[in-house]
Parts: C-alpha cells; structure tokens; sequence
C-alpha cells in the first residue's frame, strides 16, 4: 500500500528538528504524521472499502448470518485472522521498505529520535489506521442488537482479539519490511509467517498432526499459533495467557525490526 513516505519523513523530521523532544512526544509526532500519511492517499480509502466489503461477504454471504438465528457476531469474527492475512501485510509493506527505498530512513534517524522511537510511532500509526477500519464495522453491533439480545462483552472480547491478532500481524510486517526495500517482498515474506501463525494451531492441521506426530509436539507447534488464541478472545474471555501471547509477538518482532533498523545505520 503506497503512500507519500518521503513527505512523511520529511514532515516528521521538521518536527522533530526544533526543540528537544521528550521520548513520549517523539513517538506521538511521528505517529501523528504517518497516521496523516495514510489519508493523504486515496488507496488508504479504496483499503478500508476493500474491508469493509469482504467483512460483509464473508459475514453474511459465507457465514450465513441471518441463517444462524443467533443473536452474536461468531460468524462475523471467525474470518478475521483470514481476512488479515492479506489486508494487514498490504497495510504494513511500506512501512520501512519505502523509507528505504526513497534513502529516507537515514535522514530520520540522523535526527533527534532513537530507533526505537520511530519504529513504535510508525507501528502505532500504522495499528491506528487498522483500527480505525475496525471500528467502522460497528453497523454490525447495531444489526445484532436490533436482532436480539446479544452478549455485549463477548462483542467487546471480539473486537480486542481481532485489534491484538492485527497488531501481531502488523508488527510482523514492520519486521519483514525492515528487511528489504521491495514492497512486494515484504508482502509475501509477512503473509507466509502469518499463513504459518494460522494453520500451525489451526483445528484441521493439528488433527492432521496427531495421527503422525506425538501430542507433545503438536502442542508446542500449536502453542506458536494465533488461533487458538484469537478463539479464546471469540468465545468472550479474556486470559492473561492469550494477552501475553500477543505481546511477546509484537515485543519480538519489534524488537528485531530494530535489529534491522540498527544494521542498516551502522552500515
């Protein structure tokens, strides 16, 4: 997903190139930027379309909405750890790739600002943007709602579970992004990690593991998997487990995207 990286960079640099920045507002300027660098392109509107719809197909078309006769949005948020998959490494390949390919990225982190701190506006700009899609799919509430008598906290543990599986997703493309200049790498690269994040705990794998591998080791490769995970969140629970889950997937692929970041700079 293009958008004007250089502006933004340049913009950010700007703003950053005045008084001395606390961490906090550092971050803060440079989110603000990247979150206005999204809407200063139309593909970022053709994006949010491009979700909304597929949400809607898949919701009443393939997941038979109405059919169910059940007042919860279970068909609704079962298609999201698909649905991002593609949408989130597209939102999330330009993320380092352009600023290196436009050799931005060294003027941005010549200036007052840490890498760390780029790289977490930048995350945090990018997950904002996600959740804003997010959030507009809240006419599905109101339908559900005015259907029947739904449990609004399993609602609530939904929409958290699909904003955390999109940030371990987005932060996985922050990492594949860091490693190349080519946006189209950067996109196949993420969505073959999260393809592997899905099936490896996914219900038709794992019982296609058992029959060959022992129990042990089908937990622990489905141990790695988002799935499960996301499940729980579905199901109207909130475990420490799972909330740990996705932060380590996040704090380690952000991490090494600062790895990355770092190697380029000291080359």
């Amino acid at each position: 997903m293009n958008t004007d990286a250089s502006v933004t960079s340049q913009a950010s640099v700007a703003a950053l190139n005045g008084p001395r920045w606390s961490a906090v507002g550092n971050v803060i300027t440079i989110a603000k930027r990247e979150l206005t660098g999204y809407f200063t392109s139309p593909v970022a509107y053709v994006f949010i379309v491009i979700f909304l719809l597929l949400l809607g197909f898949f919701t009443f078309m393939v997941g038979r909405f109405f059919q169910r006769n059940e007042a919860s949005l279970f068909a609704f948020f079962m298609w999201h750890p698909w649905l991002y998959l593609f949408l989130v490494p597209a939102a999330g390949m330009r993320l380092w790739s352009e600023e290196r390919r436009l050799h931005t990225i060294e003027l941005l982190l010549t200036m007052p600002v840490t890498a760390w701190q780029a790289i977490l506006g930048k995350f945090l700009a990018s997950w904002a943007f996600l959740a804003i899609g997010l959030f507009l799919t809240f006419p599905m509430v109101i339908t559900v709602a005015y259907l029947g008598d739904p449990d609004m906290g399993a609602i609530f543990c939904g929409y958290l579970g699909s904003l955390l599986t999109a940030g371990a997703y987005l932060s996985i493309s922050s990492m594949t992004s860091a490693l190349t200049r080519n946006q189209v790498v950067s996109f196949i690269i993420s969505v073959v990690i999260c393809l592997f994040l899905i099936l490896a705990g996914w219900p038709p794998v794992t019982d296609l593991l058992v029959q060959w591998a022992p129990t042990w080791l089908v937990d622990l490769i489905a141990s790695f998997s988002v799935w499960p995970h996301f499940e729980t969140f579905q199901r109207g629970l909130i475990d420490s487990r799972d909330l740990i889950y996705f932060i380590l997937v996040m704090v380690f692929s952000l991490f090494t995207t600062g790895v990355i970041i770092r190697s380029h700079r000291a080359g």
